[in-house]
């Protein structure tokens, strides 16, 4: 299985980015899929999650900017960044949990993409 990131890039202060996160290989179904980020010098951070039937959770630093989707059938997610800060500069990386054609569980990260937020 294979996930490839795409969509960062080098934005102003409130401009707007999309991210995409492709997921490749022998997947049954995805069962979850999670953005996190890693800016320099700082954890790894959730920044947003959804299940295939759209529950979808944020973090507090991007609530009302950010919004997520998954679309089940292309076993594709999306992130959508509005209004971008400084702070919000970092190298994102897709998480997708899944099931294999033999039900098993399991993991996958994307290679990230670097956002960066600067006029």
């Amino acid at each position: 299985v294979q996930l490839q990131a795409s969509g960062g890039g080098v934005v102003q202060p409130g401009g707007s980015l999309r991210l995409s996160c492709a997921a490749s290989g022998r997947i049954f179904d995805i069962r979850a899929l999670t953005w996190y980020r890693q800016a320099p010098g700082e954890q790894r951070e959730v920044v947003a999650g959804i299940t295939p039937g759209g529950t979808a959770n944020y973090a507090d630093s991007v609530k009302g900017r950010f919004t997520i989707s998954i679309d089940n059938a292309k076993n594709m997610g999306n992130l959508q960044m509005n209004n971008l800060k400084p702070e919000d500069t970092a190298v994102y990386y897709c998480n997708v949990r899944f099931r294999d054609y033999l039900f098993r569980e399991i993991q996958a990260w994307g290679q990230g993409t670097l956002v960066t937020v600067s006029s």
